[in-house]
């Protein structure tokens, strides 16, 4: 009857979501008087869950499963929460938790909350809080399944550290054919990724063109952040469309977003607003995303990033 927490790996090692799920499981299982059971399919090195209360491991490796499948990792998951009897299952919201969550909800009959934000309010009734309407309101939401589905907030609970002692056990589960097959998967190297970015730097129109992004990427390199940017930019074909932030590209739950040169249509302020802080630079002081900003300065990018990249320097060499 323990808590099942799927703890995703990329490369073979854990994303910080995986260490962020297994505290809320933690919390969770505390609350039910039990234990947290993890699932890692081709993660090399489990012992990092213990800092984090997982006391049991399912640990599956195959080769084959190192492109990811929704059908097939949803499966998998159903027979490890089958096995464990577990009647609550947590997963994050990256973007392969979203595809897998809703073909795992049904495998397991249960109702499924996403965006959760906290530890459950209670346990009977089965009540969860979460971000509604593009993080624009909170709903208390309660599960009547009986077995429940939840869907962390990234960068919502944070890492709790709660040493245990965890068992491994080596998980076989059956592989069903998803019908899909992968021959190459091509990945960015070097690089720091939108949906695991601890910061985004991103930038609008008021760059005036791709041939000025350089001050964004240098400031970027200098914070370890991602880089980003608005809609009509990746329209425009100045940057790729997988940097497009907002309601209608990839959503940001930084823990700092840096908006430069973008107005802050409503549709982009949706898909950030769930960050942590939020820094605006513009020359415009009536752009909107003023209104939503934590810290903003009101100036020329093309003056103030160079100035801030040189500041920056100087404090991280004294470091």
């Amino acid at each position: 009857m323990s808590v099942l927490v799927y703890t995703e790996s990329d490369q073979r090692r854990f994303k910080k979501t995986a260490f962020e799920v297994a505290s809320y499981a933690k919390a969770v299982a505390d609350q039910l008087g039990t234990t947290v059971t993890a699932i890692t399919i081709n993660a090399d090195d489990t012992s990092e869950l213990e800092t984090y209360g997982v006391s049991k491991v399912l640990k599956v490796s195959n080769t084959s499963l190192d492109a990811f499948s929704a059908k097939i990792y949803a499966s998998i998951i159903k027979q490890a929460a089958d096995k464990e009897g577990s009647k609550v299952v947590v997963v994050s919201s990256s973007v392969n938790s979203k595809y897998l969550a809703p073909l795992l909800s049904i495998n397991l009959n249960a109702g499924y909350a996403t965006n959760v934000l906290e530890a459950p309010l209670s346990t009977a009734p089965f009540v969860v809080k979460r971000t509604a309407f593009t993080n624009k309101a909170y709903e208390m939401f309660q599960i009547n399944t009986d077995v429940k589905l939840l869907g962390v907030s990234k960068n919502s609970f944070g890492l709790k550290e709660n040493k245990t002692s965890a068992t491994t056990e080596d998980f076989s589960p059956s592989i069903p054919d998803s019908g899909v097959h992968v021959e190459s998967v091509d990945k960015a190297s070097n690089k720091v990724t939108i949906a695991d970015a601890e910061i985004v730097v991103s930038a609008g129109r008021g760059l005036k063109g791709p041939e000025n992004w350089g001050m964004i990427e240098e400031l970027a390199d200098v914070l370890g952040a991602a880089t980003a940017c608005s809609k009509p930019v990746s329209d425009l074909g100045w940057r790729p469309h997988g940097e497009h932030v907002g309601q209608t590209g990839k959503p940001v739950a930084s823990n700092l977003y840096i908006a430069v040169g973008i107005s802050g249509a409503i549709q982009h302020l949706a898909g950030i607003n769930a960050s942590k802080v939020k820094v605006v630079i513009n020359t415009d002081p009536e752009a909107p995303f003023f209104k939503a900003a934590d810290y903003g300065v009101v100036g020329d990018a093309f003056v103030v990033v160079p100035q801030l990249i040189e500041k920056l320097k100087a404090f991280k060499a004294q470091q």
